[in-house]
């Protein structure tokens, strides 16, 4: 059970009790194919409804490695030149796909009133690391290009994405920084990602059992990813992050990762990045695609994009 002296919110009790009377085993019981097919399932009875959108439309975009699936959300179905927004998906680098998180994108496009573009990168252990970073890199720079198949002129890219999601948003950002794209990264925003080595941190003992994501299923989704810890496109903060662009980055009070994502943010503003850091008390991991089952966490994912909406307003 989980430890009943953190804070924990009525509905989001309600939705740990379930999940322990229904027993269900993790993901590193199971292996990856079963484990994508359980998170698809709690998404269909946890996440709310997407949004109606004018545009949600599948595209691709080339690779050396093969053409890379994404999918095309626009509340317009023609629009004046501006940000878009790229949306990489959470899962541990393991589990998670484009439709696990349509409705979170239906989400953002309609709150930021901006297209979202969601990438299908390649998922470990089938293509371990670097294939993620390598394919999220390459859809940023593509949609970047402002692509006749978009349909879209970008003025700046806004990177955003949750968990391994949210460590592929800063890693592909900083490769943006490194190397331009055609258009600069104006707002990265993480949602509780991976940023450091999340073992050393006190979150991580205190929620490393009975709160969704559990240590062992980190150990084992770090497992199967297989990069060099050492190395910055596996482990942001092992390597330069001083020319980090605008930063909007939530956490969640009761995750494992909690520590990382408050770190990197602390590190941030210690190099003077501009930052803007959303903690939210008492919600799990996972939230942003479990707000029918947790209600309360709609009004989080609508202040993390309010943070971002600032932002844009400041330097977009």
């Amino acid at each position: 059970m989980a430890d009943t002296e953190h804070y924990v919110r009525d509905d989001v009790r309600g939705f740990l009790d379930m999940l322990e009377a229904m027993g269900s085993q993790g993901v590193e019981e199971v292996g990856a194919d079963a484990g994508r097919e359980q998170m698809r399932v709690l998404g269909s009875l946890a996440e709310a409804e997407a949004r109606s959108l004018a545009v949600i439309r599948d595209l691709t975009c080339p690779d050396p490695a093969g053409d890379i699936p994404l999918r095309l959300y626009d509340t317009k179905e023609s629009r004046e030149p501006g940000p878009c927004v790229v949306f990489i998906h959470g899962g541990g680098f393991v589990i998670g796909d484009i439709g696990v998180y349509n409705a979170l994108c239906t989400e953002i496009s309609h709150h930021l009133d901006l297209p979202v573009v969601s990438v299908e990168y390649r998922l470990a252990p089938e293509h371990p690391f670097p294939a993620a970073p390598d394919d999220c890199e390459a859809a940023a720079r593509w949609i970047a290009s402002s692509p006749e198949a978009l349909g879209r002129k970008v003025t700046g890219l806004v990177i955003t994405g949750d968990s391994a999601g949210g460590n592929l948003t800063i890693v592909t950002t900083n490769a943006l920084q490194a190397s331009p794209a055609d258009v600069p990264v104006i707002v990265q925003a993480p949602i509780y990602p991976v940023a450091d080595d999340v073992g050393k941190h006190e979150s991580f003992r205190d929620f490393s059992e009975g709160f969704l994501l559990t240590g062992a299923t980190m150990a084992w989704f770090t497992e199967q990813y297989d990069g060099d810890p050492k190395d910055p496109r596996h482990t942001p903060m092992a390597g330069d992050c001083s020319n980090t662009p605008p930063t909007v980055l939530c956490t969640a009070g009761l995750d494992p990762l909690r520590d990382s994502g408050r770190n990197y943010a602390a590190h941030l503003v210690q190099l003077g990045t501009d930052v803007m850091y959303l903690e939210f008390p008492g919600i799990i991991h996972g939230f942003t695609t479990l707000r029918k089952a947790i209600p309360s966490g709609q009004k989080d994912v609508e202040a993390f994009l309010d943070g971002i909406r600032v932002m844009l307003a400041r330097h977009g």
